[in-house]
């Protein structure tokens, strides 16, 4: 099978849009990211999915934590200022409003949900590593989700209270 054809049929899979972070000794940076899953709810774990030629790779690492932001609806913009890797960390985190607890990553404000993770478990597997991200805290929002379908970014209404 060829990339252009899995990648053709991935982008039919839609999926939350999530800006990843750290903060610690490797400094502070983020990415955005769509490959984020919930592995299990016995202890809390997420995976998030990362290229190991990404320039922040080694920042995620060292830290050994990280910060799953959900976006909501109207957060693309910040899904595209992450994706940039012109970019350095002070340009990102000039975009929206960030806020840091004292041994946690930068939790974006007015986003679906903050997962603050630590990162338990790496695997590589092909171009990337697989962070296993057991969930030390999390808080949640109501409201419309930020999802990317056949390459475009899309809103999801939030439900409507019966």
């Amino acid at each position: 099978m060829d990339i252009k054809t899995f990648r053709d049929a991935m982008s039919h899979l839609a999926a939350a849009v999530n800006i990843i972070t750290t903060d610690g000794s490797a400094g502070r940076c983020g990415f955005t990211a769509t490959a984020v899953a919930s592995v299990t709810d016995t202890p809390p774990t997420l995976l998030v999915c990362m290229n190991r030629a990404s320039f922040l790779h080694s920042a995620f690492l060292e830290n050994g934590r990280l910060c799953v932001n959900t976006l909501a609806g109207d957060q693309s913009g910040l899904s595209g200022v992450f994706a940039n890797a012109h970019l350095d960390a002070e340009a990102r985190f000039a975009c929206g409003e960030w806020h840091s607890e004292p041994d946690g990553s930068p939790r974006l404000a007015g986003a679906l949900a903050h997962f603050d993770c630590r990162i338990a478990q790496t695997v590589e597997i092909g171009t990337h590593s697989v962070f296993f991200c057991a969930v030390e805290s999390l808080h949640c929002e109501p409201g419309a989700a930020l999802v990317y379908f056949d390459r475009a970014y899309h809103s999801v209404p939030a439900p409507v209270a019966a």
